[in-house]
């Protein structure tokens, strides 16, 4: 099947971007998640030490839509990164497994609770796991898949109940995968897509996840192996995927594909106007996808709006910072919160701060 053409429409889309109230800690390889009460949580996370040298973070702070301002909140029990943060049904936050300095991969998980400002441990996990991926699942619990265990790549699942505050196993992934995509569907199922399997081979097969049965059955596979793509549930039940890296020598790719759960099937659309990774991907209220930051050979401060009814791309404003590894968070009042990341300084780069708003 042939690939849609690369041209770039000539007039870019609106939108702009501004500046907002800075994080309190530079930080990046964090999790940030949108509360019940408007408030974003911001936890965990890469940055510099005194020494210059990286360390992860427990420190948590909050972000203010109405004040545009950060205010730090408890911290985490652990110094944390490559964990996933899920909002749970009753309010509170999971943050989940890691990787921590003394320890490397952790099993421990922990809840912050708004109303206290406080986090406190609950049931660990059966593995030790980072960079894996997690999602709500419609009956309240969270299901976890693959990521890196001690010294090995995992194919295990598990499911977190709040109710109970406990793990238990569920069906296993066909392959070991790291890097690939989790997307919850609008029929119950859960959707995995790409990744490295244990012999870092990019992947190009798919999986659904059943809640019911807890199984894992194989689905149409993607047009092109990737690992660290982005996957975006649309307005219309499909899951765009962009971009990422495919290929044995790991190759930046800006093609998109689109996937429909009543086939089973990946449909080629018009790629990305400029190849990236380690960008972000969010879907915004009025059914579009927003694409922003990242690298290609540099660090990216440009951004751009897919439309799903016509399967094409815009430019729009660029970032006021160039940024790769930072969070994109949809707010209540439609506009998107992008913060923290790594960035181009004076002497190389360096951990940003900074936050800005779109739309």
């Amino acid at each position: 099947m042939a690939l849609p053409s690369l041209s770039i429409p000539a007039q870019a889309a609106t939108g702009t971007w501004t500046p907002t109230g800075s994080l309190q800690v530079a930080r990046y390889d964090y999790t940030a998640t949108l509360l019940p009460n408007g408030q974003v949580l911001v936890a965990g996370g890469l940055s510099n030490g005194s020494n210059g040298d990286t360390v992860r973070l427990a420190s948590a702070e909050l972000y203010d839509p109405g004040s545009g301002t950060w205010a730090t909140t408890g911290s985490m029990q652990q110094a944390l990164a490559g964990h996933t943060a899920t909002l749970l049904p009753n309010g509170r936050v999971l943050v989940a497994g890691g990787f921590e300095d003394t320890m490397g991969a952790v099993a421990s998980a922990e809840l912050y609770d708004p109303a206290t400002q406080t986090w406190t441990f609950t049931g660990s996990m059966h593995d030790a796991r980072y960079d894996y991926t997690a999602t709500l699942l419609p009956n309240g619990r969270v299901l976890v898949a693959g990521g890196k265990g001690h010294g090995t790549d995992l194919a295990t699942a598990e499911l977190y109940d709040p109710a109970t505050g406990t793990w238990t196993s569920t069906g296993s992934l066909p392959q070991a995968r790291v890097g690939n995509s989790l997307t919850m569907l609008a029929n119950g199922r859960v959707l995995l897509a790409g990744g490295f399997d244990s012999q870092l081979k990019v992947q190009s097969t798919a999986e659904l996840y059943d809640p019911g049965s807890g199984t894992w059955t194989p689905t149409g596979s993607l047009f092109f192996s990737r690992v660290g793509h982005r996957a975006t549930l649309l307005s219309n039940g499909r899951v765009l995927v962009v971009g990422g890296r495919s290929g044995t020598s790991i190759t930046l790719i800006g093609t998109a594909e689109v996937y429909d759960p009543a086939t089973g099937t990946w449909t080629f659309t018009h790629p990305l106007p400029q190849i990236r990774d380690d960008y972000t991907a969010t879907l915004l209220p009025n059914g579009q996808v927003l694409v922003a930051g990242g690298i290609n050979v540099n660090r990216l401060a440009t951004a751009a709006l897919y439309d799903p009814v016509t399967g094409t791309w815009t430019s729009t404003a660029s970032l006021t910072q160039n940024r790769e590894g930072h969070t994109a968070t949809l707010l209540p009042n439609g506009r998107v919160l992008v913060a923290g990341g790594i960035g181009n300084g004076s002497n190389g780069a360096v951990n940003l701060a900074s936050a800005e708003l779109y739309g």
